[in-house]
C-alpha cells in the first residue's frame, strides 16, 4: 500500500534532521579547511566531498516543505540565513561537532559491545559508553541552554536546519 499523507511521517522528519544538520556542519568544516590543502590528490577528494555534501544538501532541502505541520505556515520554511545577529558560529558550529561526535560515539561503542564476548574488554566498552552518553548530554546542554539547539520547539529545530544548510551552501 502507498502511503497518501500530504507530509512526512515525525519519524523520517527526524532523520532528515539529523542528516541535514550533520552533513551542514560537516560542509562548513570542508570548505573552511579546503584553501589549506596542498596536496593535489587529498585537495581533489576534499573537493569530492564538498560537492557530494552540496548535492546531498541541496536535495534533503526539497523535503522539509513536507515537514508535519506543528501550528506554522509554509513560511516557516522559507527561511533567510541568519535568523539572529547575535548568535555566536563559531560556538555553534564547534558544539555542533562535539554533539556529532559523542552520538558517534555512543553508536559505536553500542554496536561494538554486541560484538564483544571478551568480559574485560566488554567492561572497557561499557564504561566508554556511560563517558559518550555523560558527555552527550553536557554538550546539548550546552547548546540548549545557548538557544543553539532548541530541541523542544520542532519548528525553529526545522528552521534551525534550513538556515544552517544554507549557510554551508553559501559559504565559499
Amino acid at each position: 500500500m502507498t502511503p497518501t499523507h500530504s507530509h512526512l511521517a515525525w519519524h523520517e522528519t527526524l532523520e532528515l534532521h539529523e542528516l541535514v544538520a550533520s552533513q551542514a556542519n560537516a560542509l562548513m568544516k570542508l570548505k573552511k579547511a579546503y584553501p589549506e590543502i596542498k596536496d593535489p590528490i587529498l585537495k581533489t577528494l576534499y573537493k569530492q566531498m564538498i560537492d557530494s555534501l552540496t548535492q546531498n544538501l541541496m536535495e534533503l532541502l526539497q523535503f522539509y516543505p513536507l515537514t508535519p505541520d506543528v501550528n506554522r505556515t509554509e513560511a516557516v520554511i522559507e527561511v533567510e540565513i541568519h535568523e539572529e545577529g547575535t548568535r555566536d558560529d563559531a560556538s555553534a558550529l564547534a558544539a555542533g561537532d562535539l554533539l556529532g561526535l559523542a552520538k558517534s560515539s555512543i553508536k559505536n561503542y553500542a554496536t561494538a559491545l554486541t560484538e564483544t564476548a571478551t568480559p574485560s574488554l566488554r567492561k572497557v566498552f561499557k564504561k566508554h559508553l556511560n563517558s559518550a552518553i555523560d558527555n552527550h548530554a553536557k554538550i546539548f546542554h550546552y547548546l540548549y541552554e545557548r538557544g543553539l539547539y532548541p530541541a523542544y520547539d520542532f519548528n525553529k529545530v526545522l528552521k534551525n536546519d534550513v538556515n544552517l544548510a544554507n549557510k554551508a551552501l553559501s559559504q565559499l
